[in-house]
């Protein structure tokens, strides 16, 4: 055979290329270029050609961008249609005549979609149509992928379109998608839809990424074909092998939940990942949700949180809250509502209302900012006057709080009341608009029968309140044991005033049964939660042994802590240590219990 080879060299240029061709076909690359060469360099523009790929591909020669280029264009400048159209994909990659083309050659992919610099539409275009007028199929979807995607100057959408339907009927896999696409626009017609789904189905065939992912989304839906989810699989799995990443997130998925095809969650997760490293948000919120949730080993909050933000910072809303969720509670991250504030923002400007919600609860403790107020102020008047009772009542409560616009209790009133009729939380608000008489006359037993709405349903506050007022007699009946119930259920739930409440009532003075120790037990509950009414009860309660236990050190130490957050009635008590034992400390009343529960 070398000697053959060594003849042929001998021969015209026209022998040598076809040679060189026929030991490309027979895997010899490196003799296969020497022939190359030789026809190149007379002047041959498919040798040219096929010279720039080796050096492109680094078949039979060391890969070099530089010289594949060259020889590229060499060609297509000497009118070879298909260097021209290559030339043209070259272009719209950064690796075009003059691009950035430092490193190696093109590498395994000629059509991998690695993107070196930025794109040179316009060379692109020029070369392109040089191609598709001269019939390459190829070069007609390149050109009418500029017309219709490129910059705003190059657009053509009408004559786009048409280069993408001759670029399908002359088989390019590239034209057939995006023929595909176009007629997607409009799938009123079954005809059009069957076209659309024969041309992506032919560019998937061929092995295309996209049209791969595409045509799995298709068979998963069920989208003008019966649904297999099977088929969505194996085609996500194509596409996933050959670097989509939407795709690897797809496959991924369906691995992890057995989505037509046999579960397997720890390849899943590395498909997940793999996507997610790659960008994909979607791929990494799910990795996110794994780590949160946690499988056969708890949850990994620390690394869920790292995910999360992969995908917020690409504005994914789930992603955005999910991770908003975790500052707000330090699980994984440092507790910061601030940040968790921004996060919020994220994803309420990406359509979650929740966010909004969540956003405006944080906006009425002090975190956010001005421009937050305004935009979500905003989102809920919107909301609100398209009928959306829960906007309705946030819109009210920004009214009433000043949030984002001037406070404005009367047209608060109007709108909590409006909400009212479907909102719990409006009921309470507006029971409580009603007993202060703000925005609205006072009227304390309207009021009352509101919040007893709201407490009716489970409202930890409303309950709070409405014991309140049992306790006082305000709005309604005075019934100490229905107070205490109230605040006993309350307090059951966590609410921390309620457990004052409730050691204030069984300490004395009220219509129960007195019993001090149950009394100091919740003070004692209160008291570890940092409120500081409760603090220096239980300081009281153990510096005099009122419950059986006298322990002034223990006293000391909480009635330090009630001092330290200000309470000044604290003082006196903490003054007169040691005290004597058996000392009765006054009766607490209503209005007392009431200050300690807003103390809190």
């Amino acid at each position: 055979m070398a000697l053959l080879d060594k003849l042929f060299s001998g021969f015209s240029p026209a022998a040598a290329l076809k040679r060189g061709l026929q030991l490309q076909e027979g895997g010899d690359a490196k003799a296969a270029f020497a022939l190359l060469s030789k026809a190149a360099k007379a002047g041959l523009p498919e040798a040219e050609f096929r010279v720039g790929r080796c050096y492109l591909e680094g078949a039979g020669v060391p890969p070099s961008r530089i010289d594949g280029v060259r020889w590229i264009e060499r060609a297509a400048t000497n009118g070879y249609i298909e260097a021209q159209a290559l030339l043209a994909t070259l272009c719209l990659h950064g690796m075009g005549p003059g691009q950035s083309q430092a490193g190696p050659g093109y590498g395994s992919g000629l059509f991998g979609g690695q993107t070196l610099s930025e794109p040179d539409f316009v060379n692109a275009a020029k070369w392109a149509r040089r191609a598709a007028e001269g019939g390459s199929a190829d070069g007609q979807a390149v050109l009418g992928y500029i017309l219709t995607s490129g910059p705003e100057e190059l657009r053509n959408q009408e004559e786009g379109d048409q280069w993408y339907k001759k670029a399908a009927a002359g088989g390019s896999p590239q034209g057939q998608l995006g023929h595909a696409l176009v007629l997607a626009r409009d799938t009123s017609a079954p005809e059009i839809q069957a076209e659309l789904l024969d041309n992506l189905r032919q560019a998937a065939e061929k092995g295309l990424g996209t049209a791969l992912y595409l045509y799995g989304m298709i068979n998963e839906r069920g989208t003008g074909v019966p649904q297999d989810r099977q088929k969505a699989a194996l085609y996500y799995k194509q596409a996933a092998e050959k670097g989509h990443r939407a795709a690897q997130a797809r496959w991924g998925l369906a691995l992890m939940e057995g989505l037509g095809v046999e579960a397997n969650p720890v390849e899943g997760e590395s498909w997940l990942r793999r996507a997610a490293l790659a960008g994909d948000p979607e791929a990494a919120a799910l990795v996110g949700d794994i780590y949160a949730k946690g499988g056969s080993l708890p949850p990994n909050y620390a690394e869920a949180a790292m995910w999360f933000r992969r995908a917020a910072d690409a504005k994914h809303r789930g992603a955005a809250r999910a991770l908003a969720m975790l500052h707000l509670t330090g699980a994984g991250v440092p507790r910061d509502q601030d940040e968790a504030a921004k996060l919020f923002r994220i994803a309420a400007e990406g359509g979650d209302a929740h966010s909004h919600v969540d956003l405006g609860n944080l906006l009425l403790k002090g975190h956010g900012d001005e421009q937050d107020s305004v935009r979500t102020r905003e989102w809920f008047e919107r909301a609100a006057a398209s009928g959306d009772l829960i906007a309705a009542f946030n819109f009210g409560v920004c009214l009433a709080e000043g949030v984002g616009i001037e406070r404005d209790d009367r047209k608060a009133a109007e709108w909590l009341r409006r909400a009212a009729d479907g909102v719990v939380n409006a009921q309470y608000w507006y029971g409580r608009m009603l007993v202060e008489g703000r925005g609205v006359m006072a009227d304390a037993e309207e009021g009352r029968k509101w919040i007893a709405k709201a407490a009716g349903v489970g409202m930890v506050e409303a309950e709070v309140m409405l014991a309140e007022m049992t306790l006082s007699g305000r709005g309604g009946a005075k019934d100490h044991p229905a107070a205490l119930a109230l605040f006993q259920k309350a307090a059951d739930r966590g609410h921390v005033g309620a457990m004052f409440a409730v050691g204030a009532m069984y300490g004395g003075g009220h219509e129960v049964p007195m019993d001090r120790a149950v009394a100091q037990r919740w003070f004692r509950a209160a008291a570890e939660r940092g409120h500081p009414y409760a603090q220096m009860m239980l300081g009281r309660y153990l510096s005099r042994n009122l419950a059986g236990e006298l322990d002034i050190p223990q006293a000391r130490k909480w009635l330090e802590k009630a001092v330290a957050q200000g309470l000044q009635d604290a003082k006196a008590d903490l003054a007169a240590l040691p005290a004597e034992a058996g000392a009765t400390p006054p009766a607490t009343g209503s209005q007392e219990i009431a200050a300690g529960i807003a103390g809190r």
